[in-house]
């Protein structure tokens, strides 16, 4: 998985239940961290990998959260 992706899902991972997926962009995008269409694009792959859906992460994105996560840490 690259950089853009785990940064992706960590954001996702750490959002405020008030915060959409397209806020979550939106806030990676003036963080200068990639495109809005970049990150549509990398939101779609996750989707394909079966680690978020429609509601945000899924069980499988969670534990692939969690890792991201671990290996961020120092």
């Amino acid at each position: 998985m690259n950089i853009e992706k785990e940064v992706l899902l960590l954001a996702l991972y750490k959002k405020d239940q008030s915060e959409s997926l397209k806020d979550v962009l939106i806030m990676l995008e003036n963080a200068r961290v990639f495109s809005l269409k970049e990150g549509k694009k990398l939101l779609k792959e996750l989707k394909t990998l079966q680690l978020i859906d429609e509601n945000g992460l899924t069980p499988k994105g969670l534990c692939e959260a969690k890792r991201v996560e671990e290996s961020f840490k120092l």
